[in-house]
């Protein structure tokens, strides 16, 4: 039987229902393409209380993450958050997860709904040699996001943090809704916004949750924020360029073949699987994943042959429609020496060679989308990063 969040009652009644993760999500409320879009132009709503929530904590939390994750945490302030992977020992990405630093000794880690359990095992068996201690706290806390040009203009009416002061890839504890909270400017959908994460609201007890859920919508209503399903957040994340785990990155994939090199610190630390990783960043991959777009009619998707002169190079790992570019977009791997922007290559869509070319995410235009655009709303993400 399917798990259920915390905001599943608001989904039954309002949205299309499906299986996720092991999770019944709503896919979509109005309609993906609708829901997109808010995000692009006002703001949308997501419930992401599906993906797990880690505490890890004790005297050596730092050290301990030294040695986890390819990302050096040592030299972030405070209240400060940051994206990175977890690997075995091959180098292979066990999972993608955001970290929030509290202090040296205190870490929130955010992880992928799929992964919970296995997460949980991996991250317990090694930290069994540091004093630290590791508590999953999902069920209760609950999780969603705001995301879109004016979401922290609609936060900020029910929030009694000055979102202003707080960057990108930073958080603030405060109250939402009177409700206590973790505010944290990130997201999955390459806009500005906020996740937030709601203490105190076990999954048996969600009203705390479900009134601030729907207090955002009431709130948000007259400026366009509408409640986005997976549908649409399948289709931001690709627009922006962004992995997805178990579909464009997994154990067998690593930081370097995968594009994310820039979760991996050079520094002269050990950590898990740092000698096939840096083995990959020296004389560069064997693949390497792509972006691409449609120039001839067709919609690539997951599965799909990349062709190069006919012969099978690759294949898409994540590919869509795109709202804002009104064409195909995707992504996959293909090998290193034909993985360069302005690549042509094709995609065989139908048993129809349909051609594309590899380009650099995001696939729009920063002047006019994403979170570096010049804002309506409070703080400005393009100059709040550091």
């Amino acid at each position: 039987m399917a798990r259920k969040s915390h905001l599943y009652e608001y989904h039954k009644l309002h949205g299309k229902i499906t299986e996720f993760s092991g999770f019944d999500m709503p896919l979509w409320y109005k309609g993906i393409v609708d829901e997109h879009l808010a995000v692009r132009n006002a703001a949308g709503l997501f419930d992401v209380s599906h993906m797990g929530r880690l505490w890890i904590r004790g005297r050596d939390a730092t050290k301990f993450l030294r040695y986890l994750l390819p990302t050096n945490p040592t030299p972030l302030r405070d209240l400060r958050a940051f994206y990175s992977t977890i690997c075995n020992e091959r180098g292979g990405i066990v999972d993608d997860v955001i970290t929030n630093k509290f202090s040296d000794e205190a870490y929130m880690m955010v992880v992928n709904a799929g992964n919970r359990e296995k997460d949980l095992a991996w991250i317990g068996n090694l930290a069994e040699k540091y004093n630290v201690s590791v508590e999953d706290f999902s069920d209760d806390s609950a999780l969603m996001a705001i995301q879109g040009p004016l979401a922290a203009e609609i936060l900020q009416e029910i929030c009694d943090v000055d979102l202003g002061t707080i960057r990108r890839f930073s958080f603030s504890e405060g109250r939402v809704d009177g409700e206590r909270a973790l505010l944290s400017r990130t997201g999955y959908t390459g806009e500005d916004g906020f996740e937030i994460t709601i203490f105190g609201t076990p999954l048996l007890s969600p009203e705390k949750a479900m009134k601030v859920w729907e207090k955002l919508l009431s709130v948000g209503s007259e400026l366009g924020l509408l409640p986005c399903g997976l549908g649409a957040r399948d289709s931001l994340r690709l627009e922006a360029g962004m992995c997805l785990y178990g579909q464009d990155i997994d154990d067998s994939t690593t930081p370097v073949e995968a594009a994310l090199d820039a979760v991996v610190s050079n520094d002269a630390r050990d950590y898990v699987g740092k000698s096939a990783i840096v083995n990959q960043l020296e004389k560069g991959p064997s693949r390497r994943r792509v972006c691409f777009s449609m120039i001839e009619a067709g919609i690539p998707r997951h599965g799909y042959d990349i062709l190069l002169a006919g012969q099978k190079v690759g294949t898409v790992t994540s590919g869509s429609f795109s709202p804002i570019l009104r064409n195909g977009i995707g992504m996959g791997y293909v090998p290193q020496p034909i993985s360069s922007l302005g690549q042509s290559v094709s995609i065989l869509i139908r048993d129809s060679e349909k051609r594309a070319v590899e380009r650099s995410a995001p696939f729009y235009d920063t002047a006019d989308y994403g979170y570096k655009r010049e804002k309506r709303g409070i703080g400005s993400a393009a100059t709040n990063i550091s």
